[in-house]
């Protein structure tokens, strides 16, 4: 077993508007948290992999194959590999628990 409950915390990005840190790794899926300050600018590209998103505290828009979304607190939004996706507008410091299957790579 592996405690995951730091995944939950926000972690105040350095020299950046974004933090990633993973928190668990197996060949089938990885688990990290993402964290994007208020007012920052998410520049993820597409990954190879299937995501699942978590929002645990913070507000901003989604926009995933060209519909967008508000998420804050609770929301949960599935986006498929390869899909332009990104979360904008960011009114409030966001964490976000993300799931990759299988486990994230470079390769997209």
């Amino acid at each position: 077993m592996d405690d995951l409950t730091r995944a939950s915390e926000y972690t105040e990005p350095a020299g950046a508007d974004t933090h990633w840190v993973e928190h668990l790794r197996v060949p089938a899926m990885s688990l990290g948290t993402y964290s994007i300050r208020a007012g920052g600018l998410d520049e993820q590209t597409p990954h190879a992999q299937d995501e699942v998103y978590v929002v645990i505290s913070g507000r901003a828009g989604f926009e995933s194959g060209g519909t967008r979304v508000e998420v804050g607190p609770g929301s949960a939004l599935f986006v498929p590999a390869l899909e332009v996706h990104r979360f904008l507008d960011v009114t409030e410091d966001l964490t976000v628990v993300v799931l990759f299957a299988p486990a994230e790579s470079t390769d997209a």
